[in-house]
């Protein structure tokens, strides 16, 4: 019996002792970790001060010689040699030989008719001063002026019923007028230059049989080029007749003035934009060239134009009120490429300039300041 109460209270002891050592051994344990601490983040920001944005709207396109010519032939023959070579390149002023066709078979036609003509009217001549001397005077005249080798002069003025039965019934109207119809197809063998430029496309060479029909080549006037651009029917109302307009090539190495000449009446119905046309001049523009061009659509009043990475989702900003995030709603009238014209921000609002990376409302924040700048150098 004491040898069994013995080992009770052995345990208990040793139940006890192992406690106690626990508590101990956790109440040594001290907990070196670093408490956190809580970071405030800077953030960059604009007083906003609302007034008249300009909505500048992007566009471009190619560009197309504003005179253009392209050469047909109207009748048949030989393209002949002229002063300078038919081809792509070639520059002509006003009034020079642009293609001559061989027309000597259609010159001794035309010839001959007016020499018909001629004979005709000397045949008329005898009875028309027996019947009616009062006009016999000017018809002489006539055939005194009358030349050959010079385009048909006009027939005299009829000024009587009888005269013109006499002159009519004689076929001298109808001899004429077959004359001029044959004269005005013979200067349709040589083709003029209807202005200073350049031979663009040739499509014959000296020796080519060319057929009455048949595309010859295209003729520009340099200097003066048109743009094509789409504007969104959005914006196309404000855009003016005569506007200036800035452009620049690719690079943005050029730059050019140009003017809005003509705007579109009728809206593209696959895109809802309207065609508006620049007019630039530049010896140096080319044309095909690709231009880009910034269109003054109109002015927004009590606006501010911010980055685009500025606006979130819901049309709402940023904004800092005593040391913390906020959001506003906001009125989006405009986005460009890089920038979003916004309106419905009260003047004098602290909102943030530059994103913050995990930025929500109610955040801790930091106002950046100059002098934290002055402080850092």
């Amino acid at each position: 019996m004491r040898k069994v109460i013995l080992s009770v209270l052995a345990g208990i002891v040793i139940i006890v002792a192992s406690i106690l050592g626990a508590r101990l051994i956790a109440n040594s344990k001290k907990d070196n970790r670093p408490k956190p601490q809580k970071v405030v983040k800077t953030v960059f920001v604009d007083t906003v001060k609302n007034g008249l944005v300009p909505i500048i709207i992007p566009a471009n396109g190619n560009l197309m010689a504003k005179r253009r010519v392209e050469l047909f032939a109207e009748v048949q023959g030989v393209f002949r040699n002229g002063s300078r070579l038919f081809r792509t390149g070639q520059q002509y002023r006003k009034g020079e030989v642009l293609i001559k066709i061989d027309a000597s078979e259609h010159y001794a036609s035309v010839q001959s008719a007016k020499s018909n003509l001629y004979n005709l009217i000397t045949s008329i001549m005898p009875d028309l001063q027996l019947d009616y001397p009062e006009h016999f005077g000017k018809w002489q005249d006539y055939l005194a002026n009358f030349d050959l080798s010079k385009p048909t002069p006009e027939l005299p003025e009829i000024t009587s019923e009888k005269e013109k039965y006499f002159i009519t019934g004689r076929g001298v109207l109808s001899s004429y007028y077959n004359v001029k119809n044959l004269e005005q197809r013979l200067s349709k063998y040589t083709i003029y230059a209807p202005f200073d430029g350049v031979l663009t496309e040739a499509l014959v060479t000296e020796g080519t049989l060319v057929r009455a029909g048949q595309k010859l080549g295209e003729f520009i006037n340099t200097g003066v080029y048109e743009l094509q651009v789409a504007v969104s029917k959005t914006y196309g109302d404000f855009l003016k007749v005569n506007e200036k307009v800035t452009l620049h090539n690719l690079d943005k190495t050029q730059k050019y003035e140009g003017k809005v000449v003509r705007i579109n009446g009728r809206v593209d119905q696959a895109s809802q934009t309207i065609t508006v046309f620049i007019e630039v001049r530049d010896d140096q523009l080319r044309e095909g060239q690709y231009l880009e061009a910034n269109l003054n659509a109109k002015q927004e009043e009590n606006a501010i134009e911010i980055d685009r990475s500025l606006l979130l989702e819901n049309n709402q900003v940023f904004v800092v009120r005593d040391s913390v995030l906020d959001v506003i709603d906001v009125k989006p009238v405009y986005f460009g490429e890089k920038t979003v014209v916004v309106k419905n921000i009260p003047d004098n609002t602290p909102i943030v300039a530059k994103p913050v990376t995990g930025a929500y409302p109610g955040m801790l924040v930091k106002v950046f300041e100059e002098k934290d700048q002055t402080a850092l150098q």
